[in-house]
């Protein structure tokens, strides 16, 4: 388990692909003060242009929060290497059908974080051996934001995954205050956040609140 102090994974954003570039702004700044410690872009309609546009705007947020309180939010990218480099992210986020991970590290260079989502135990086995950096186990719960799953893995299965996975596992799928607790009780070693930030009335005090409940629990 890595510490709170060196830990980037612990309050993982992904935005809301459904969201305006305005409302997605005011979101992530407000939840960035609420103190989110990653923000993922998560764009699925395969508007190249939108998508550089929302990653630059969140990337000049992430950046003005460094400036002004020194805390390093790191960019990651959904699926798209090519929007990573164009707005150089300091990472991408994969899923199984995406660009291998060997050839998403050749292109991306060794010092850009890489995660992985995995969603079977065979996954997870084979990941081991991958030049990644971190996985999102995915779903923990059932949830309205993917409808593909393959698996809900609860919190037996997050439990294993812990005992087996090399690196990092950030949770995700149907997490909020109900449940953080046990998620990370059970080894997350973050837990990754749509809905009970993004659609919150207040992201701000929503990412807070998350955040001191994760930090209770370390």
């Amino acid at each position: 388990m890595i510490t709170n102090n060196h830990n980037p994974y612990l309050l993982y954003l992904v935005t809301d692909d459904q969201q305006s570039l305005t409302t997605l702004e005011h979101v992530v700044r407000e939840a960035v003060a609420g103190g989110v410690t990653m923000v993922q872009i998560r764009e699925k309609h395969g508007d190249v242009r939108a998508f550089i546009e929302r990653a630059q705007t969140v990337k000049a947020i992430l950046q003005h929060a460094y400036m002004t309180t020194g805390r390093h939010i790191p960019l990651i990218i959904n699926d798209r290497v090519d929007v990573a480099l164009a707005v150089d992210a300091d990472g991408v986020h994969l899923g199984q059908t995406d660009m291998p991970v060997t050839i998403v590290r050749q292109l991306l260079g060794k010092d850009k974080l890489l995660g992985l989502s995995i969603e079977t135990e065979q996954q997870l086995i084979d990941c081991a051996n991958l030049p990644i950096d971190y996985i999102g186990l995915s779903a923990i719960f059932a949830t309205t934001t993917k409808t593909n799953l393959i698996t809900h893995w609860g919190l037996n299965g997050l439990q294993r995954a812990a005992a087996m996975c090399p690196f990092p596992i950030v949770a995700i799928g149907g997490i909020n205050h109900s449940n953080l607790t046990e998620v990370m009780a059970a080894g997350a070693d973050g837990v990754a956040i749509v809905s009970a930030i993004s659609h919150a009335d207040d992201p701000r005090q929503a990412a807070a609140d998350i955040l001191t409940t994760i930090k209770a629990n370390q």
